[in-house]
């Protein structure tokens, strides 16, 4: 196996853990973050897990771009670089989310004193902030960068990349609704604004899992030296 086709293993792989992990933590946070009462009493758990998951979300998503960019690289190297810091700050935001998780777990732990109620819906503001432009919106970036590479230097079959580049201003677009007050993020408009880059991230990881890259080689113009007369 070579270290291309290594790196395209481990990078479907962990494309595949972002895409299941994704998922569970929201069925289990989203009642309690909708009603903190169930943190006083004994709901911390669900929250816990939640926050657990979304740490391997988090890792994960960072793992991805690490492992694809000595493969994206030859063929776009700002656009790798770029995957590896969205990815990067996509992970970041998911993060302090989870951060935000575990201070309400704290918080419920401790008997839900009302007096703290204030800086708990505080907390619950923090992360649906993150949640939005975390898992919300740098997907899009993700896809934008990542997929114009993969598209144009047909790494893999280009209906992928293309899934994500049609889906990435959809996505951009519903973030945006959602932060100016316009559009619910959970909604039935958000969901279908969502299942392109949804359907993006889990062909692309299924495939470099499956059939790796393509091994193409980027194209080089090669500037013959010309020989120069020197007069004696």
């Amino acid at each position: 196996m070579t270290p291309t086709r290594k790196a395209a293993l481990i990078a479907g792989a962990l494309y595949l853990v972002t895409f299941v992990t994704s998922i569970p933590p929201l069925l289990l946070k989203a009642p309690i973050l909708k009603d903190l009462g169930l943190l006083a009493t004994g709901g911390q758990r669900p929250l816990l897990w939640a926050a657990v998951i979304e740490i391997v979300l988090a890792a994960s998503c960072v793992g991805t771009a690490v492992a694809l960019y000595p493969i994206v690289r030859p063929h776009g190297e700002l656009r790798a670089l770029g995957f590896v810091a969205s990815r990067t700050v996509e992970a970041g935001l998911i993060m302090l989310g989870v951060v935000a998780m575990l201070a309400l777990v704290s918080w419920g732990r401790a008997g839900g004193d009302p007096a703290g109620l204030g800086a708990a819906h505080a907390l619950v503001s923090v992360h649906d902030a993150t949640f939005l432009l975390g898992p919300g919106l740098m997907p899009a970036v993700n896809a934008l960068l990542l997929g114009s590479v993969l598209y144009q230097a047909r790494l893999v079959p280009r209906l992928i990349p293309l899934l994500g580049l049609i889906g990435a201003p959809l996505l951009a677009a519903s973030a945006l609704g959602t932060l100016f007050g316009v559009l619910d993020q959970v909604s039935p408009v958000a969901g279908l604004a969502a299942l392109p880059i949804a359907l993006w991230e889990a062909s692309v990881g299924v495939w470099l899992l499956v059939r790796g890259v393509s091994d193409r080689t980027p194209v080089t113009t090669a500037v013959a030296a010309t020989p120069v007369a020197v007069d004696a």
